[in-house]
């Protein structure tokens, strides 16, 4: 939306973003109340350099609803580490999560990791790094986990002041091991008001007792695990709110995919149909270097998404690229026995891709959306058309084939951080 009309944003947790005339966001902040801080920054115009900076540059301003203010803190992080907005200068490099990992090996251990790379049980993603840490060391110091790589008979120093699992000795006992392994988890994955209650008793008992070493350094435990669970009990993922950042990013998505029945008029004329297309299935192809080849599927029915109806698939047959055997592929699984079949399906690519698919769907508009020229072309138009950008129902087709991308690419992207 333009700046001036910032007044229209919600009071409601999320996060904002000031973007340049081109699109590019500049700016990304997050907020418990939306309108609030975005209302601060018109406040403040001529009396901070830094907002004077921001008003020179942005033209546009957009928003993403969350449900919480810790969510909003969470998708602001993800959000300036995945665009790099020039005007931010805090969580620009580097990862800003870490996840506890549980690793499945044939002595599995308890890790703190930045990126979800290794096989095993991930919690998180933490943004808060130093409440995560003390909970890590919470949970190895409290469950003796921490494995060395000595070999000592009787143990290493760290053994026998408490520190050290005991994986240096010959009689090491693993059973026991994966026994207090397994509570650590238990820890985080089940009853958290049932153990921080049980955490506050005890710093009581150590009260009553006087001992209030013991009792800060719990309570110290105590306030970061609280932190923790509130995190874990959120589920937060990177790919949580996808589709609203897709909105809030692109330039015109979000006002033709509220158009509804009027865009549906509009491509009825544009494939030259009799009758009024409601839903739409859009597919597209990623891969890296030739390999590791995904697809994705979208469905928008009346404008509006069917996240129930997105689809990702690896490719089964093909071990190099072959953009056209993918997309025969994928569509083929999507429709199998002809079901669940959409009024328009829109392939990525050109006339080699479209002739690919389209005799799979014999009963059904297919049509393919080169991005050279965003040139279109269907049974209708069969040495293409060039979209026109001030038509609403051309503008949609780019849209949804530019989200399909995107849709792909961050399933391609989440594939390739396991197996790195």
């Amino acid at each position: 939306m333009k700046l001036e009309n910032y007044k229209s944003i919600p009071a409601i947790a999320g996060v904002y973003i000031f973007k340049d005339l081109n699109g590019v966001p500049i700016y990304i902040g997050k907020a418990k109340n939306l309108l609030k801080r975005v209302s601060s920054y018109f406040q403040k115009r001529g009396k901070d350099w830094k907002i004077e900076l921001l008003f020179e540059q942005a033209v546009q301003i957009d928003y993403v609803a969350t449900h919480t203010e810790m969510e909003a803190l969470m998708l602001e992080a993800q959000l300036v580490k995945e665009h790099q907005p020039k005007l931010n200068v805090l969580l620009k490099e580097g990862q800003p999560f870490l996840y506890i990992l549980f690793t499945e090996e044939d002595l599995p251990k308890i890790k703190l990791v930045r990126n979800k790379q290794a096989v095993g049980k991930y919690f998180g993603p933490f943004i808060n790094k130093g409440a995560t840490r003390q909970v890590f060391k919470f949970l190895e110091e409290t469950f003796k986990l921490r494995l060395c790589n000595k070999q000592i008979e009787n143990g290493c120093l760290e053994f026998h002041i408490g520190i050290c699992a005991g994986n240096c000795m010959k009689n090491f006992d693993t059973e026991n091991y994966l026994f207090r392994l397994e509570l650590a988890q238990t820890v985080l994955k089940s009853n958290h008001e049932k153990f921080l209650k049980s955490l506050k008793e005890k710093i009581k008992e150590y009260n009553q007792k006087l001992e209030f070493e013991k009792s800060k350094n719990l309570a110290e435990y105590l306030h970061n695990l609280d932190q923790i669970f509130e995190t874990i009990r959120l589920k937060f993922s990177e790919d949580k709110f996808d589709f609203d950042v897709f909105l809030a990013t692109s330039n015109s998505a979000k006002e033709l995919f509220n158009s509804g029945e009027q865009v549906n008029k509009e491509l009825q004329q544009l494939f030259e149909l009799d009758f009024e297309p409601r839903s739409i299935d859009c597919f597209d192809i990623s891969h890296f270097q030739g390999h590791h080849i995904v697809g994705s599927c979208i469905r928008f029915t009346d404008g509006k998404p069917e996240k129930n109806k997105f689809r990702k698939f690896k490719i089964k047959t093909l071990e190099n690229q072959n953009d056209c055997a993918a997309l025969q592929e994928i569509v083929a699984r999507r429709y199998r026995d002809q079901q669940d079949l959409p009024d328009i399906v829109l392939i990525d690519g050109g006339k080699g891709q479209l002739s690919s698919v389209q005799h799979l769907l014999p009963n059904t508009i297919v049509a393919s959306l080169a991005k050279r020229e965003e040139t279109l072309f269907s049974p209708n138009y069969p040495n293409g058309k060039i979209l026109n950008m001030q038509n609403p129902a051309e503008r949609l087709l780019i849209a949804l084939r530019d989200y399909a991308h995107h849709f792909a690419v961050s399933y391609h992207r989440k594939l390739r951080s396991k197996i790195s």
